[in-house]
């Protein structure tokens, strides 16, 4: 491994691009990030996923971590840390094996792996795949963290960075499927499936009454939250945010118009369960749920409100009265292309575990909240 960096013709040999369409194409790389197999880069390296590699003798001599954890590691300069989520191109003075690559990639390993440097940042003439891969290690629910170019990382899925854009085209979302659910909000309640050929989410939507055409039904985009729909966590509000949603807009329904909750299946503002557990670990360390999804080098704010406004689309819902505290959120799907006629506030209270959470959200994500 020479310490030159190298250039990448886009059509160079393994990075020539088989004749899969891009959202195959794309899908086949999120497959293989979370089966631990490299992807080859169009116009770019080979990367391989240092949490979740195979290739157990694989070595190199340079990572490409997010400027977030570069920043946690002191290996970012200020301008490159204002961007938390930009790539950072680090060469070491000894080769990463794959212990030290999942070092560098892990928080939970800093203390007990110290790194071994010294380290410096390069260049990146490769910049829109790099930014690329790190979204497809966050569409995969891994730690964005890749060994660059490394030797005896094994066949590699081809990827062009345009691919990307083909995941979030939400044209080939469907309603799969659809039936009577009585629940306890409400029994006369419809619930429809939603199922997009190359992406294996699907999500949901829970219809109380029946469309309305003067009528802007209330809405409620709920994101998956294992823990606190499911398992009744304190640390969050989910779970009575979905109860109240969904009685919200079962009264709604009842009252002659209608009432909608999405159920969108982007755990962890959309960065996996695997990955929000672990900023979970970080935030019993004292760090807020952003400085913690920032320490492990992911967004604080990943999720994909194109899809839901592609399912209200499918739903017949032009025009939607919002259930929200959070602006950005209406900006996103009037963006979208669904006119948000009313924002309704959607308040409950706090518990001694989630006061904090709230108030994050509040004073660094800019919700409306008491």
């Amino acid at each position: 491994m020479g310490c030159a960096q190298r250039s990448y013709p886009a059509g160079d040999g393994v990075r020539s691009l088989n004749g899969a369409s891009p959202s195959r194409r794309a899908a086949q790389a999120v497959d293989a990030l979370r089966h631990g197999w490299p992807i080859a880069l169009v116009g770019g390296p080979v990367l391989l996923p240092a949490e979740t590699a195979i290739a157990a003798s694989a070595a190199s001599d340079r990572m490409l971590i997010g400027a977030a954890r570069a920043e946690t590691l002191k290996l970012a300069n200020q301008r490159e840390a204002a961007v938390p989520h930009a790539p950072v191109l680090v060469r070491g003075a000894e080769p990463f094996d794959l212990a030290a690559a999942r070092a560098m990639a892990d928080p939970a390993l800093d203390l007990a792996t110290p790194l071994k440097g010294p380290f410096r940042a390069e260049p990146i003439d490769w910049r829109e795949g790099a930014a690329a891969a790190l979204e497809l290690a966050r569409i995969a629910g891994i730690l964005p963290a890749f060994m660059v170019d490394p030797i005896e990382a094994g066949e590699a899925q081809p990827f062009a960075p345009a691919d990307l854009a083909a995941l979030a085209d939400q044209g080939s979302l469907v309603i799969a499927t659809r039936a009577h659910l009585p629940v306890a909000a409400g029994e006369d309640a419809e619930i429809l499936a939603f199922r997009s050929a190359d992406d294996m989410r699907e999500h949901v939507a829970l219809v109380f009454g029946k469309p309305v055409s003067d009528r802007a039904p209330l809405v409620r985009l709920h994101s998956e939250c294992l823990t606190g729909d499911v398992l009744g966590s304190l640390k969050c509000d989910c779970g009575p945010q979905l109860d109240a949603a969904l009685e919200a807009a079962s009264a709604e329904g009842r009252k002659g118009g209608w009432g909608v909750v999405l159920y969108l299946r982007q755990e962890g503002r959309g960065i996996g369960l695997v990955n929000k557990l672990r900023a979970y670990r970080l935030q019993d360390q004292g760090h807020d749920t952003i400085d913690a999804n920032r320490r492990l080098g992911l967004p604080d704010e990943a999720r994909d409100f194109p899809v839901a406004a592609r399912m209200l689309d499918l739903l017949g819902a032009r025009a939607v009265r919002l259930m929200t505290n959070n602006p950005a959120k209406v900006t996103a799907l009037e963006a979208a292309g669904v006119r948000v006629a009313e924002r309704v506030p959607h308040r409950l209270p706090d518990n001694p575990h989630n006061t904090r959470y709230l108030a994050t959200k509040r004073d660094r994500a800019g919700h409306l909240l008491p």
